[in-house]
């Protein structure tokens, strides 16, 4: 591989590492981790979620996401609403406690983003999206053919 081609790839890679990583830094320090962040931040957009839809958002594995369902649960943060659920899947909602717990926290945090939104613009966010779904694309045909 050529060195233009190289640093171009790892620029990509470097930002898209610290995108998630201004995510994982927020989160701790407003402590939460990433996992709970995610939880929190879906089923204050969404109204509930379930732990599939979780996994399946966020490509994390089941047995995570379960810990971390269980631990909100416990702490009183989520609870399960039975009329919400899809046979087997459980739907989660926020409890009381759980509500006045997340909602200043989400807040703040999807003020920043409509904030870092405007500022970046969004036909270049659209540009982003669609550029890094073609190439993602692209790098998941490419390393299927190789296997």
């Amino acid at each position: 591989m050529d060195p233009q081609t190289r640093a171009i790839l790892d620029g990509i890679n470097t930002a898209i590492i610290t995108f998630r990583h201004t995510y994982s830094e927020w989160s701790r320090k407003h402590h939460l981790s990433y996992n709970e962040m995610l939880v929190l931040y879906t089923i204050f957009v969404d109204g509930s979620c379930t732990q599939k839809q979780i996994c399946d958002s966020y490509l994390l594995p089941k047995q995570t996401i379960n810990s971390v369902f269980a631990s909100m649960s416990k702490r009183g943060l989520l609870q399960v609403d039975p009329a919400l659920g899809q046979g087997r899947e459980k739907a989660f909602v926020f409890t009381a406690a759980g509500r006045r717990y997340a909602e200043p926290l989400m807040t703040a945090l999807t003020d920043a983003e409509a904030r870092a939104f405007a500022a970046s613009g969004a036909e270049n966010l659209k540009t982003l999206m669609a550029l890094l779904t073609a190439h993602t694309q692209s790098l998941t045909q490419a390393l299927e053919e190789d296997e």
